[in-house]
């Protein structure tokens, strides 16, 4: 079994099949499927053989001996859960709409149930005792049980990952921000604590409330860190926690909920530490973080990593040490004494994304974010507090005659 690649979806042969009454049904010939445009297509011809009366519907008999004809075109996981979700289904019956979406892999409502239906009846070697595995497949088994809660889930991953794209989003963010606090490094020759070097908040990317019409700003300020203690603890998670997550979710959920913990950092710099600047990733970085370790406790039994208590201890110590040294610096003497050190009250932000929202793109692996109701809500509440922030930036500093440091 090769989890790099899918499995070629090839012409099925001529078969034979058996449906309820005992009476034999020829499948869709291979010459057959030559005029069919689309996969749809293809499904719904299929399903017409086994529909000859034009119901809509499919006894989950037939289905079975359907599943059973083109058993080598699918994966050996789906066809286990697919079979779990013939012996399941409640009315015997299946319609059409459920069998495309269930035959051609279709993120729906309906998968969601044959996933739900198939893990109660699913009895086949947990993929942690798959012999035989090279680095790459033991690289992602890995990732799968880090990850994903339930079995049925890691091996569905397990099998349909095909490692394209990579997990870019991640690593570029990585690189980026190494190479501007190098660049930095070098320009203003400080390696650590370089937020106390006089020239250190003259740069474009760092948020400061001085300069917050610069929307950029909002986000740019991620690349920008006080130090490389500061610097490499941000990398070692973003790696750590965020590629993983980013290989199993994809680079859209993931680069979401990381862009969204970090605009939720700065506004909320923005509102609550008002004369503040800000830096670094720990927005972005405190979101994935809590999700991955909220997604953890939520489904606690379901989790196989290895040490996960452990693992979860070592995490929150590393966060809230990260956390302690933010507050310490931000109430440390500041070397501009008109201009506070950087703000801590990035780090809730992030933390605040990613126990919503980020719970929410967690949670389901098999589901679009569209057809989940709790993301709409949470999307809402963080839309409402967007624009509550652009409001607060453009009247609450006037009005409460906040006294802001001088442009750098």
């Amino acid at each position: 079994m090769n989890p790099g690649a899918r499995q070629p979806h090839s012409s099925p042969s001529p078969a034979v099949a058996a449906n309820a009454e005992g009476e034999e049904i020829e499948v869709l010939a291979s010459e057959d499927v030559q005029p069919v445009a689309s996969e749809d297509q293809y499904w719904k011809a299929l399903f017409d053989q086994f529909d000859p009366d034009n119901s809509g519907y499919i006894s989950t008999e037939k289905f079975r001996s359907l599943l059973r004809t083109h058993a080598s075109e699918l994966d050996p996981h789906k066809l286990e859960v697919l079979l779990a979700l013939a012996d399941n289904n409640a009315d015997g019956k299946i319609c059409y709409q459920d069998f495309v979406n269930l035959m051609s892999n279709k993120r729906s409502n309906s998968f969601r149930r044959a996933i739900l239906q198939g893990s109660r009846k699913l009895k086949g070697t947990p993929l942690l005792e798959e012999p035989g595995l090279n680095a790459s497949q033991r690289l992602i088994r890995h990732v799968a049980y880090e990850t994903l809660p339930r079995e049925i889930d890691r091996k569905w991953y397990y099998d349909s990952y095909t490692c394209w794209p990579p997990p870019c989003f991640m690593i570029t963010v990585t690189i980026v921000e190494v190479a501007v606090f190098v660049y930095y490094g070098l320009v203003l020759d400080r390696w650590v604590l370089q937020v106390s070097h006089p020239h250190f908040l003259k740069g474009p990317l760092i948020y400061h409330p001085k300069l917050r019409i610069q929307a950029w700003r909002y986000v740019s300020y991620i690349f920008m860190h006080t130090g490389i203690e500061h610097l490499s603890l941000n990398v070692a998670l973003q790696l750590l926690v965020g590629v993983p997550l980013e290989m199993v979710h994809g680079a859209m959920r993931i680069g979401l909920l990381y862009i969204f913990g970090v605009l939720a950092g700065s506004l909320a710099v923005s509102v609550a530490d008002m004369t503040a600047p800000a830096v670094g990733s720990s927005g972005g970085v405190y979101a994935l973080v809590s999700a991955h370790l909220a997604n953890v406790v939520m489904n606690w039994s379901g989790m196989k990593c290895q040490f996960k208590l452990l693992r979860m201890a070592v995490a929150l110590v590393c966060m809230s040490a990260e956390f302690g040294r933010a507050v310490w610096l931000r109430f440390y003497p500041s070397v501009f004494l008109l201009c506070p050190n950087p703000s801590f009250v990035a780090h809730l932000g992030g933390v605040g994304v990613g126990i919503t929202l980020g719970v929410v793109v967690l949670r389901n692996f098999e589901q679009r974010l569209q057809e989940q109701s709790v993301w709409w809500i949470f999307v809402f509440v963080y839309v409402v507090f967007i624009l509550l922030s652009i409001f607060w930036n453009i009247f609450a500093y006037d009005l409460l005659d906040i006294k802001l440091p001088p442009a750098p």
